[in-house]
């Protein structure tokens, strides 16, 4: 088929490489035209596994092409998917003045009949909204078919979530678009995935209630953290136990730092600004509490690293593992361990700290902290190291070689993943959220 993707950032540059390597010919457009430019040479503008080779590998065959042209997107395609961004507005719920603009731009090109397909996260009602607008002003008016398919893209695994989904969802107002969207995800269709077609409102709901109950879960996993402290129990071992109750299951009840990055926190947050518009008072208060608990993590953390250095941070040193958000990416924003990183440093705090691929995003965020190119760097003559993105590698440290380069064996697991058996074996003290310092694991003994 002859698809368009508006909108070349995270989303839309992972569906634009997908769909071409499903044997679809793409034509992508994006407003800067520099960052165009850099991809049409099959560079990278952040850091994603496997999507570099399905990019160039699009580039190569031609089945991926990127263009300035709005004229030529409206000519060219069949299906547009709409991927443009929904930032966080000033008072929480979501700016759709980019999805607004993107539609305007189109609408008037349109001339034929096609179906636009949106993937941007909105409050209920927008796509509705944007169905009339286009249609008052494309030539081809009700030839134009719109249709809502959320993303559920998770970062490090965006290539799987997109070829190989859970699931797929079609809000859709016709047969037709229904049809569409079923040749454009034909291949992995008929491989098993399960499409669920339903009407628009209600899948503009599910890609914010799936990002809802995943924060809350993470936050609800967190809160029984600091119960487990108080009582000298383990979250990990408790969250263990609750995996195995099939009503509950183990993802996402991960105990630590917190969600970050740039979905799950403004999605949320819009989710929550959305709901007290519909007058749905318990959802705006289920969210609010989400938000505050995964919050107070991170100064939850400070206060661990604080009382770990005898009471003050002032002078000392620390060593930071982890800068993205989650592993397997570069992406910085709204990372919970870069906020930590501020607030150590604020409070004095000599602050080394070392990731994989996102030193270069955190350098030109936070230019005041250093940057180490490798853990042993980070940790030379360090107080504390303190563990904050789960990378692998980290969890491979060899705790003895690393204590040869501390100036204290102390480390904290704010991820609660490294084991801790083996660094005290090595004469760190080790500190872990959501268990007691002075908890024994009743298995050893």
């Amino acid at each position: 088929m002859r698809l368009t993707v508006i909108g070349v950032g995270y989303l839309g540059l992972t569906h634009a490489a997908c769909m071409a390597d499903l044997g679809h010919d793409v034509l992508a457009i994006d407003t800067d035209h520099e960052r165009l430019a850099r991809i049409s040479g099959g560079e990278m503008p952040f850091f994603e596994p496997r999507l570099e080779s399905l990019l160039r590998k699009g580039l190569e065959t031609g089945r991926l092409r990127f263009t300035t042209s709005k004229e030529e997107i409206g000519e060219f395609g069949d299906v547009h998917f709409l991927c443009v961004g929904t930032p966080q507005g000033a008072d929480g719920a979501a700016d759709l003045s980019h999805v607004t603009h993107a539609a305007d731009a189109l609408a008037p090109h349109l001339r034929r009949g096609c179906l636009i397909a949106g993937k941007s996260t909105v409050p209920a009602g927008t796509a509705r909204k944007l169905l009339a607008r286009i249609r008052a002003a494309a030539p081809a008016g009700a030839e134009v078919d719109l249709a809502w398919n959320p993303e559920f893209l998770r970062e490090g695994n965006a290539v799987q979530d997109t070829l190989r989904p859970d699931r797929f969802v079609f809000g859709i107002t016709s047969p037709r678009a229904e049809a569409l969207l079923r040749r454009v995800y034909e291949q992995p269709l008929a491989a098993g995935i399960p499409a669920l077609t339903m009407g628009l409102e209600t899948a503009e709901l599910v890609k914010v209630s799936a990002n809802a109950f995943l924060a809350t879960k993470i936050s609800f996993i967190n809160a029984v953290a600091d119960a487990c402290e108080a009582a000298g129990a383990d979250v990990t071992q408790l969250a263990a136990a609750l995996a195995h109750d099939e009503r509950i299951g183990g993802r996402a009840m991960s105990p630590g730092l917190g969600f970050g990055g740039g979905c799950l926190p403004k999605d949320i947050r819009a989710f929550r600004a959305a709901a007290a518009s519909l007058g749905a008072d318990s959802m705006v208060s289920l969210l609010g509490d989400v938000d505050e608990i995964n919050k107070s993590r991170r100064s939850r953390v400070v206060d661990m690293a604080r009382d770990a250095v005898g009471g003050s941070l002032a002078g000392k040193r620390v060593a930071v593992l982890g800068l993205a958000f989650k592993p397997n990416s570069d992406d910085i924003r709204d990372s919970p361990s870069l906020d930590v990183c501020g607030r150590l440093a604020a409070e004095g705090a000599i602050v080394s700290a070392h990731d994989p691929v996102a030193l270069e995003n955190a350098s030109r965020l936070r230019p005041d902290l250093r940057y180490a190119k490798s853990v042993f760097e980070a940790a030379e003559g360090a107080d504390l190291v303190l563990h904050l993105t789960e990378w692998t590698e980290y969890r491979s440290i060899e705790p003895s070689a690393l204590a040869e380069v501390v100036a204290q064996r102390r480390v904290i697991d704010a991820r609660c993943v490294l084991d801790a058996r083996a660094w005290e074996a090595a004469g760190w003290t080790v500190r872990t959220m959501g268990r007691s310092a002075n908890l024994r694991d009743a298995a050893a003994s």
